[in-house]
């Protein structure tokens, strides 16, 4: 098995991105549960051949849609480690504990929060996101609206966000109760930022009608140019309107690895909470999200729920006042801490780092290839290491739509699709760290095969 994954990936690039799912080997997936055993070498045939040629390709050098990282060897080494000690890190005094608190130094010390800020792992930014929109619910609230509910309190929270902000914000605001209208998106700048000014207004606004706002949200890495708000300027403003201030960092975040963009996150530092992935610019396996909280002592206040049976010991196995499952709603959760510790300790930061750039060079690469053909545009500026264009022709998203499609069926690059500025565009996404000139020089390629045989 060992062997065959390391073959997997040293021969990655003679494979397909994608390929459509043959409709035999889906078949084979609605057999009845099964009620004998089956011996192993059969179990891992069937998965050599029927789930790992149509895997979703995030670690092929032409994948580039959507966000995803490529992953890397000694990552998936850890997880064998981590999976053999099979340790739940719900909780208690254990080494697997202290793994993950290590890394949280570490991300302290990378992001300048105070010795008092907590943070725990999670499946990703979706969650970190709910998790910090119910600390600062509890900021806004007290702890009793723990108890009370929103209704409790008598009060109507509203929060910011820009009209470029993650769909999953939108559904952690639903899920903390505080309903989707009470999100209030903010149009964006030519660069597709948050507008302060406009942001200021909205807060005013709600105030003069009896609201109250409680949370604005920075993105650092928007998912669909890779734009960065002003994170200084949405700071001054939280702090003056006394607003709890969260950075969705899916994974601009990590750029902070990165000498060249880490002046771009100035602001950064200043957030009472901070959500982003390993798993995307740092290239860990999936899944390894991360929240940071600046108040320690609050995040610990919005989810310990003392039960008996979790009952904390001054000595022994149930030693430790404070357990990660204090600070998040999962009680069992996965070692997720070894795969990242084993990335970060193996590669350095300053590897990590030039990764980041690499694939933000690709893309003004992949930019200049595009300004050079006269068939192509740039539908959106290039800030980071997300490219978005399109064919030019008289029914262009129609066309763009089905490059995408095509592209993705021919297998040797996959990018995907998004909206810019009422256009649908080719969106092309550079972070593998296996991706290299020539993949970029396939998607354009192919782009202009399958613009020309669809335009005639």
């Amino acid at each position: 098995m060992l062997d065959d994954m390391f073959d997997y990936l040293e021969n990655i690039r003679e494979r397909p991105v994608w390929q459509p799912i043959p409709e035999e080997t889906r078949a084979h997936f609605h057999a009845p549960v099964p009620v004998e055993p089956t011996p192993l070498a059969e179990l891992h045939q069937q998965f050599m051949r029927d789930v790992v040629p149509s895997a979703s390709g995030n670690t092929h050098p032409g994948f580039m849609g959507w966000v995803q990282g490529g992953g890397n060897p000694v990552g998936m080494l850890a997880e064998m480690l981590a999976a053999g000690l099979n340790a739940n890190l719900g909780g208690r005094d254990h080494m697997p504990i202290e793994v993950e608190r290590q890394i949280l130094r570490w991300v302290r010390e990378l992001f300048g929060f105070p010795e008092g800020a907590s943070g725990i792992f999670v499946t990703g930014t979706s969650m970190a996101n709910l998790i910090s929109v119910l600390v600062a619910r509890t900021a806004a609230l007290g702890p009793e609206v723990r108890r009370k509910g929103i209704g409790g309190s008598g009060q109507h929270l509203t929060a910011y966000a820009s009209s470029s902000v993650h769909g999953c914000v939108a559904q952690a605001i639903d899920l903390a109760g505080i309903g989707r209208e009470n999100l209030r998106v903010i149009p964006v700048d030519a660069c597709h930022r948050i507008d302060l000014a406009a942001l200021e207004k909205a807060i005013a606004q709600d105030r003069a009608h009896g609201f109250r706002p409680f949370l604005v949200i920075g993105t650092a890495g928007t998912v669909d140019i890779g734009a960065t708000d002003d994170l200084d300027g949405l700071a001054d403003i939280a702090a003056r309107e006394r607003l709890w201030f969260h950075v969705d960092g899916a994974f601009g975040a990590l750029g902070i690895l990165s000498p060249e963009i880490a002046p771009r996150l100035k602001g950064i530092e200043r957030a009472d909470s901070l959500a982003f992935d390993f798993h995307k610019w740092a290239q860990v396996p999936y899944d390894a999200g991360f929240v940071l909280v600046r108040d320690g002592e609050l995040h610990r206040n919005t989810f310990a729920s003392p039960a008996v049976y979790l009952r904390r010991e001054t000595r022994g196995l149930a030693a430790g006042p404070y357990w990660p499952c204090d600070y998040g709603p999962d009680l069992s959760r996965g070692f997720r801490a070894l795969k990242t510790w084993f990335t970060l300790k193996a590669y350095g930061t300053k590897a990590l780092g030039r990764v980041i750039e690499r694939g933000c060079e690709l893309a003004r690469y992949l930019a200049s290839r595009i300004e050079a053909e006269p068939e192509l545009e740039l539908l959106a500026p290039v800030q980071l290491n997300i490219v978005c264009f399109g064919y030019r022709c008289a029914d262009p998203d129609h066309v763009n739509a089905a490059i995408t499609v095509r592209l993705q069926e021919q297998g040797k690059v996959a990018p995907s699709s998004t909206t810019v500025d009422g256009r649908l565009a080719i969106r092309a996404g550079i972070f593998n760290h296996r991706t290299e000139e020539r993949d970029i020089d396939a998607l354009i390629e192919g782009t202009l095969l399958f613009g020309r045989e669809l335009t005639g």
